[in-house]
This record gives structure tokens, sequence and C-alpha cells, in this order.
């Protein structure tokens, strides 16, 4: 018979894993918003000026990246907030297309997916 489900000791080692890459997403998420501020307290004296420089140029597209750094590491802690939740429910692991159990290597490498590799590239 095909397995279901992982078990509650398997569940526990995606758990810890999970756990640990959620303190470093977390953790480069606050280094992020402390450049993104950081980067809006040294800019406030220059807009006095009445021309913009190319340096203003560089901060704009650099504040942007960062931006959309924050906004990528946001989307992803979010993810493995949801992958904890789907861990307590007893649910983590199971291919939300197929309802097959997805393989313990794909989940070691992306935690927070909840699609075989099968059933993504089927999109």
């Amino acid at each position: 018979m095909e397995k279901t489900r992982y078990t509650d000791e398997e569940l526990e080692e995606f758990r810890l894993l999970i756990a640990q890459k959620l303190d470093s997403a977390k953790a480069e998420f606050r280094t992020l918003q402390g450049n993104l501020k950081d980067g809006n307290e040294n800019g406030a004296d220059s807009t006095n000026n009445n021309y913009l420089t190319l340096d203003d140029g560089a901060d704009t597209a650099e504040k942007e990246n960062l931006n959309h750094l924050a906004a990528h590491q946001l989307k992803f802690i979010k993810s493995l907030e949801a992958a904890m939740v789907r861990i307590q429910n007893k649910t983590y692991g199971i291919c939300k297309t197929s309802g097959k159990l997805i393989p313990k290597e794909r989940l070691r490498a992306v935690p927070h997916t909840t699609q075989t590799i099968e059933a993504k590239l089927k999109k």
C-alpha cells in the first residue's frame, strides 16, 4: 500500500528544518528593512538640492532593488509559515494537485513546496 502521509517523526524533522529556514529568512528580512531605513535617513538631506545627480538615480535603483528583495523575502516567510501550519495539520508533504506524497528530497530542497515536480511541470 502506498504511503499517504508522513509519520509524526518525519514531520518533526521537516518542522525543525523549516524553523531553521524561518529564523534565517526573518533575520535576512530585518537586515533588508534596516538597509531600506538607513537609505531613507541618509537620503533625506540631499533632497534640498534642486538637481538630480547620477548618485540619486543609483540610490533610487538600489532602494527599488531592496524593496523587491524585501517583498520576495516576506513572501518566502509566509510560505514557510504556511508549511508549519500544514505540519500541525499533518497535511504537510501532500501534493495539492495530485494528492500524492511529495518526495523527501524535494521537501528538503524546497520545504515550503505544495506540489510534486510532476504536478508543477504540468501547469
